[in-house]
């Protein structure tokens, strides 16, 4: 019995139901591994049969993918290799023009019955490479974030106040995450749960955000500290004094506007 029950376990983690299980395996069985553009084209029609997708999934080989049902893509998102997305039961919502990149994570692992899971990405979001978003108290992110390499948003927290219990039996908790439209997370950066990113922030590398943080913030440190206001004139132009470059992908945005 005891072996069922494991089973069991590792089905519903898997996928919603053994009929749905046994499609899906089937399907990324066979098209989850062709490479190239004959693979994404094969792909962008064969996943829509597991996923929800608003015209044509745009997703690259080894990209793994639990409880598809749970998962929705917006027009034009794109999925890089081994992208894994884990979606039980709440589900993952990507926006239209969202890119992900390689080795990326977003995990929601909810068998506690949690009231907020999920994770939510708003349109023409970029999310860098080995990216670690954890969504059992919830994560939205608003339009046009943008997240470089290896960050992590953490909307969990294991309880460890009492030294004669083992942290594995303390339970958890889980507030939620949110980073408002227009937020740029610097490589290595992490954000704990509980914590809200005000718009037009700035993250600096390898900082650790453990509280709010006001509109166009600039903010570094471990914790984080808010260091000026992206609106400070003097900060304006030195921005519009420095060298910018803009490259096709910047102006097939501004036209798509």
């Amino acid at each position: 019995m005891r072996i069922l029950d494991q089973l069991r376990y590792y089905l519903n983690a898997q996928s919603t139901s053994l009929p749905r299980y046994i499609l899906e395996q089937t399907v990324m069985g066979l098209l989850g591994w062709v490479p190239g553009l004959p693979g994404t084209g094969l792909r962008a029609l064969g996943y829509k049969l597991i996923f929800h997708s608003e015209g044509l999934p745009l997703v690259e080989s080894g990209v793994r993918l639990a409880q598809p049902a749970n998962i929705h893509l917006g027009r034009g998102a794109y999925l890089d290799t081994h992208v894994y997305l884990h979606a039980c039961p709440d589900g993952i919502r990507i926006g239209a023009g969202v890119t992900i990149m390689h080795g990326t994570l977003l995990h929601v692992f909810n068998f506690r019955d949690l009231p907020h899971a999920g994770i939510t990405i708003g349109a023409n979001c970029f999310i860098g490479e080995y990216n670690v978003m954890r969504g059992q108290g919830g994560i939205t992110l608003g339009e046009k974030v943008f997240t470089g390499p290896m960050v992590q948003v953490l909307a969990v927290n294991h309880v460890f106040q009492d030294p004669d219990i083992p942290i594995a039996d303390q339970g958890i908790t889980a507030e939620g995450i949110v980073i408002e439209d227009d937020v740029w997370l610097g490589a290595g950066s992490i954000v704990v749960d509980g914590v809200r990113v005000g718009k037009g922030s700035v993250v600096g590398a390898n900082a650790v955000v453990t509280h709010d943080l006001p509109p166009y913030s600039v903010a570094v440190g471990s914790p984080a500290r808010v260091i000026r206001d992206r609106r400070d004139q003097e900060n304006v132009r030195r921005q519009v004094a420095a060298q910018v470059h803009f490259g096709a992908l910047d102006r097939a945005r501004a036209q798509a506007r």
